[in-house]
């Protein structure tokens, strides 16, 4: 259970960085979905956690 947690973090961490470089491309529409893949995966990673 642990290993999925924190395989959701590491995925939640690099669409963070996609993200960071769509807005420094500014590719404005990809930050947006990759800001909500980010916190979805987040989301997913605390609610396996509970």
């Amino acid at each position: 259970m642990e290993r999925k947690i924190t395989y959701s973090i590491e995925l939640s961490d690099y669409d963070l960085e996609t993200a960071e470089a769509m807005l420094l491309s500014k590719r404005y529409l990809y930050v947006g979905f990759m800001c909500h893949q980010t916190i979805e995966k987040a989301f997913k990673a605390y609610f396996t956690k509970v």
